[in-house]
């Protein structure tokens, strides 16, 4: 299972046509984030600091990033942006990743071949489907849920509180299919609103890490990147896990990926490695939180 995707729905979501009227759909929403977030600082009178005298009204909250830069979207700090949250994503995936190599008869020397094979990236780009999963959602859904979001709820919540609320707003968003699974009737409606609370479960503690990496690294590609590799691995099978042949080396590298990741979590995401925090700019209480 994907972030962004349903197992149930895939007989009529999946399809190409579906998949490219939705990706349409969310591309255009993603594509005028950025004006919402340009009318939220208008309205609740945030300014350019250059742009304002000595003697601004002390109810103008001035910032000395652009509108693109709250949004983290920004080249300072990019290379470390784009390595080490996706470093860090890896660790935590550790043991499925070495679960699937050991499955591989040709071992990790296949499992990499595999990945740099120029016709399987020929085949991903013509699939409509791994598009959407691996390019689209990520892009449009972070942009929206984390560059646009953020910053407009920082000033009301906090930089520490947003990283626990805003990925609500992520959870629920993923409840149209609820509609989609009744309307077809695949399952019963307790099933359906089981996976549905799975799913809301897990699209909401990922929202929580892509929150935490945004605010902590000011830019939005470390999410973007992060939110693709998710899509593409999906939920650890710790089910297959306990049943392989190798359960000791698998749970071993299990544990090892998770602790690496806690361990690293805050050190790989320190603020010295990516310069400024736009989004925490706008936090009443920057000294205790930035």
């Amino acid at each position: 299972m994907a972030v962004s995707g349903r197992s149930s729905t895939q007989a009529v979501g999946d399809h190409p046509s579906v998949i490219k009227r939705r990706c349409a759909s969310v591309v255009l929403v993603s594509a005028v984030s950025p004006a919402f977030v340009k009318i939220w600082m208008h309205l609740a009178d945030i300014t350019r600091a250059w742009a304002t005298s000595s003697k601004a009204d002390a109810r103008v909250l001035t910032v000395e990033e652009s509108l693109w830069e709250l949004m983290g979207v920004r080249l300072k700090g990019f290379i470390p942006a784009s390595i080490l949250p996706l470093l860090l994503t890896t660790f935590f995936y550790l043991g499925p990743l070495v679960q699937t190599t050991l499955d591989n008869p040709d071992g990790f020397t296949g499992e990499l071949q595999s990945a740099l094979a120029v016709q399987t990236w020929r085949l991903c780009v013509q699939d409509s489907e791994w598009l959407r999963n691996q390019v689209v959602a990520p892009v449009t859904e972070e942009l929206v849920f984390r560059g646009a979001m953020l910053p407009m709820l920082v000033p009301c919540t906090g930089a520490t509180a947003v990283i626990f609320i805003a990925p609500l707003f992520f959870g629920v968003a993923h409840f149209h299919h609820i509609i989609e699974e009744l309307h077809l009737g695949q399952g019963s409606v307790s099933d359906i609103f089981l996976g549905a609370g799975v799913q809301f479960l897990y699209t909401t503690v990922f929202g929580v890490f892509a929150a935490f990496i945004f605010l902590r690294t000011g830019h939005i590609v470390g999410p973007i990147l992060c939110h693709s590799f998710c899509n593409s691995q999906g939920l650890p099978d710790i089910g297959s896990a306990l049943n392989h042949p190798q359960r000791s080396a698998v749970l071993f590298c299990y544990l090892t990926g998770v602790l690496l990741f806690l361990v690293l979590l805050f050190p790989l995401t320190d603020p010295f490695l990516y310069g400024a925090r736009p989004a925490c700019s706008l936090a009443a209480s920057q000294a205790l939180e930035c």
